[in-house]
């Protein structure tokens, strides 16, 4: 066998943001029109991999047919590494807006939100940086060439060329809105600090 491992590999019809709505992508974007809060969760540092799908298919293409890659295992990502606090800032700048980012600790958005133990907690909370020069060995035309800011501008143009894919998740919202409360309600003097 050949093992592939991609990381968090999105096409047009996803905007992956680790605290969206995987059902609902869009609903993240809307909240940045509307200058609501967004939430991102620690402190915004940890270091992220998104890989276009299309650059994806490069590297796997690639592997197909090759007896070579047999017993081996392959990261097939992109080689940009980015914070989540720049994901989602860029995010907001292919659509014209500051997002007003709102850094909440990954355990209190897990305790109102039960499915972010697996995708939060268990992945997306930690640094994920993958080394891409074995896949690059085996097949040297792979280059992951569509960075974040051109990808996230590819999803939502396909948003947005038909409204109806633009859903808001409205239970995403409200459970959003609740887990700001309570961290604003738990450390008041913080937002006094900051102006917000």
């Amino acid at each position: 066998v050949t093992i592939v491992r991609p990381s968090l590999t999105y096409g047009p019809s996803q905007i992956p943001l680790c605290v969206g709505s995987w059902g609902h992508p869009y609903t993240v974007i809307d909240r940045m029109q509307r200058g609501q809060k967004i939430i991102v969760p620690g402190d915004g540092s940890s270091l992220w991999t998104l890989t276009w799908n299309g650059d994806f298919a490069k590297g796997f293409v690639g592997l197909l047919g090759r007896e070579t890659t047999l017993g081996h295992a392959f990261h097939i990502t992109s080689d940009e590494v980015l914070t989540w606090d720049q994901i989602y800032r860029e995010a907001g700048h292919a659509i014209g807006v500051e997002p007003d980012i709102i850094h909440i600790p990954s355990d209190l958005i897990a305790a109102y939100d039960p499915d972010a133990y697996g995708s939060l907690i268990g992945d997306k909370a930690n640094s994920a940086v993958y080394d891409n020069s074995k896949i690059k060995r085996f097949v040297p035309d792979f280059v992951a060439a569509v960075p974040w800011s051109e990808g996230v501008r590819r999803a939502l143009a396909w948003f947005e060329a038909d409204p109806t894919r633009c859903t808001i998740d409205e239970a995403a919202n409200q459970r959003w809105d609740t887990i700001i409360a309570a961290y604003q309600q738990a450390f008041p003097n913080i937002h006094a600090a900051n102006g917000k």
